[in-house]
């Protein structure tokens, strides 16, 4: 009977375990590696914005890391809820991280718009006329 106790006691803190201890700090981590390349991004496309010419072309291409946790991620870049402003949001399933781009939407020269992978390289574009 105490054997029996003791067996259903383990089985139930092997479940736990893995929700607890191992996937709440791997999420937590997969957050702030999101916040990371969010940050990077918008430094990106902060860096065109203040380069563009007021009549013309530029475009870059940059990197992003392959993978956070091995595994693969989104990003868009959308207006934000809060504000006047955008955010660019880097997630997979139910983690999610928001990145202000800095106010670049309240300028002259209107709005940002895409969404990329964590796939090949990516490219940030400007046009003076608009896409």
């Amino acid at each position: 009977m105490i054997t029996g106790v003791f067996m259903v006691l383990f089985v139930v803190m092997l479940l736990l375990v893995n929700a607890n201890i191992m996937e709440n700090p791997a999420n937590t981590l997969r957050y702030y590696a999101f916040t990371d390349i969010g940050n990077g991004i918008s430094t990106e496309i902060v860096d065109v914005y203040s380069v563009a010419p007021q009549n013309g072309t530029i475009s870059t291409k940059f990197s992003i890391p392959q993978d956070v946790a091995g595994e693969a991620y989104s990003v868009d870049i959308e207006p934000s809820i809060n504000r006047n402003d955008q955010d660019v949001i880097v997630w997979r399933n139910s983690i999610s991280s928001n990145t202000s781009l800095s106010g670049i939407m309240l300028s002259d020269q209107g709005t940002v718009i895409g969404n990329t992978t964590n796939q090949g390289i990516n490219m940030i574009s400007y046009d003076s006329g608009g896409f």
